[in-house]
């Protein structure tokens, strides 16, 4: 995990990459626990399980993430790539600046 981060804001990031790979409850309650502050009684209230049923459910998710980056390794080459063409903008003219702002709007 990246330093200057906190974990939430590191464990959204990852959702973000790897969110395909998920179910739909894990997305949903990932969602309602990450990005909607619901609490664990509220996530439980609202799937109709306990709060313990809903923390394990966090933390598989969490888990899932770390895996998925530990093996391919998305936000980390991405947070490289940045930090290149960040360092290439010092060496470029005004075309290759428009060819590093074309890369930067694949992203």
């Amino acid at each position: 995990m990246s330093e200057n981060i906190d974990k939430k804001a590191y464990y959204a990031i990852l959702f973000e990459y790897y969110k395909e790979l998920l179910t739909d409850k894990q997305i949903e309650t990932f969602i309602c626990y990450y990005n909607e502050d619901y609490s664990l009684a509220e996530i439980a209230e609202e799937f109709n399980i306990s709060r313990n049923a809903v923390w394990d459910a966090l933390k598989k998710v969490v888990s899932l993430l770390e895996n998925y980056e530990e093996k391919l390794r998305l936000y980390d080459k991405d947070q490289k790539l940045n930090q290149y063409l960040d360092d290439l903008k010092k060496h470029v003219d005004a075309e290759g600046l428009k060819i590093i702002d074309n890369i930067e709007e694949m992203e």
